[in-house]
């Protein structure tokens, strides 16, 4: 039996790459600066967030594919890149509303397509013992890496301008996710950990069949799942993408909304930990329902918490804790559910669904604030889906076939 010593290594390099691509969960703080020196509207604004978080999921796939057959760390390496030139192009656009959402909706979009699945694979592979709780470790970097260049960002952009401080993310994402890369690798086939054995408990909830993602397209538990992931992704994401502005137009200060922005990515990285761990102790099913129904009633609520600084932080708090969850919860159930040995491209054709939520929330919200001057009714749609969500996973059962 291999040594399990160095496992925690490929958790290491998986925050580090994490923290970096979750700086897209920033993107409100660039909404009015936007806004003001280029003149975009709020729509245009919330396109470009969704062309990345489109493409982001939908590049999934293929990166699936690719690192299922040639490992993680080659590419992540390629993810790294790719991103880093989205922005340090995005640097040399003018502001041209097309030129950014090609360079920082498209191609640094790829560029988190292409390195977020190669951590999360590592670790399932590597902790089948602690699948929730490792997996939700793993992507809280990309939660907390929305609070930290929450903070990096505006500091750049009250410095230097809207493009220079793309330049300087690039260079930035570039240099952080080639060298957290290198510290990616799988386990050797058929590895646990020394002395471990699954639980019955765990036994019992877990696929014993590893399906291609042929076959897995076609079960009906696939499709619960990919709904699901649309609702509550979508709910998380359109408070995300407005959430600072959402709070200026309610009347508080740049700064006291801003500081909402930081609460929601602190609070989405500890809700990946926390979700996740708590689903290896209640089960994924029941852990999914809890959150659903906990998001369906923050959505209705939020509707009269942005007019002071303490309840929208709450606010942000809540969505922030459980959307987190859904990013811990449905790579582990896909897991879980489908098997490991393909988990790449089959959690890839999963998060199709974050494509479809990303466009779906965001533009909602842009959409709605357009037509009517406010933000409020994009909310109740949001909310009635994440009850939805929450009786769907009542009904869920793993496809046990041999």
């Amino acid at each position: 039996m291999e040594s399990t010593g160095n496992r925690w290594l490929v958790v290491a390099g998986a925050l580090i790459i994490q923290v970096c691509l979750g700086a897209i969960y920033s993107w409100s703080v660039f909404v009015i600066p936007l806004k003001e020196v280029f003149f975009y509207t709020t729509t245009q604004t919330q396109m470009i967030f969704s062309l990345a978080l489109a493409t982001f999921a939908l590049v999934m796939i293929f990166a699936g594919r690719l690192q299922d057959k040639k490992g993680p760390r080659i590419v992540a390496t390629l993810g790294g890149i790719v991103l880093g030139t989205g922005y340090l192009l995005a640097s040399l656009t003018g502001g041209s509303f097309l030129l950014i959402a090609l360079t920082v909706g498209i191609i640094g979009g790829a560029g988190i397509g292409l390195g977020y699945v190669c951590p999360i694979a590592a670790c399932v592979k590597w902790f089948p013992d602690k699948r929730g709780m490792v997996t939700g470790l793993a992507v809280a970097g990309f939660g907390a890496g929305a609070w930290i260049f929450a903070k990096v960002a505006s500091g750049f952009i009250d410095t230097y301008g809207i493009l220079t401080s793309f330049m300087y993310l690039g260079v930035i994402f570039m240099v952080s996710v080639v060298l957290g890369a290198q510290l990616l690798r799988n386990p050797p086939a058929g590895w646990r950990p020394a002395g471990w054995n699954p639980p019955e408990s765990i036994s019992s909830t877990v696929s014993v069949k590893d399906f291609e993602w042929r076959d897995m397209v076609r079960l009906r538990q696939f499709w619960m799942l990919w709904i699901m992931f649309v609702f509550g992704a979508a709910a998380g994401l359109l408070v995300i993408g407005i959430l600072k502005p959402y709070g200026v137009h309610s009347g508080l200060s740049a700064a006291a909304a801003a500081n909402a922005v930081g609460v929601l990515a602190l609070f989405n990285g500890a809700g990946r930990i926390v979700w996740g761990t708590v689903s290896d102790k209640i089960g994924r099913k029941n852990a999914m329902t809890l959150m659903f129904l906990l998001q369906g009633i923050m959505m209705f609520a939020l509707i009269e918490m942005g007019s002071t600084e303490l309840t929208l932080s709450v606010a942000a708090a809540w969505v922030g804790f459980n959307f987190g969850g859904n990013l811990a919860l449905f790579p582990t159930t896909t897991a879980d559910f489908f098997g490991t040995t393909h988990v790449g491209i089959n959690y890839g054709f999963m998060f199709t669904a974050y494509g479809v939520a990303g466009i779906a929330g965001p533009v909602l919200a842009g959409g709605v604030f357009d037509l009517t001057g406010s933000y409020l009714w994009a909310f109740v749609p949001s909310g009635i889906a994440c009850l939805i969500a929450a009786g769907i996973s009542l009904g869920l059962k793993s496809p046990r076939l041999v």
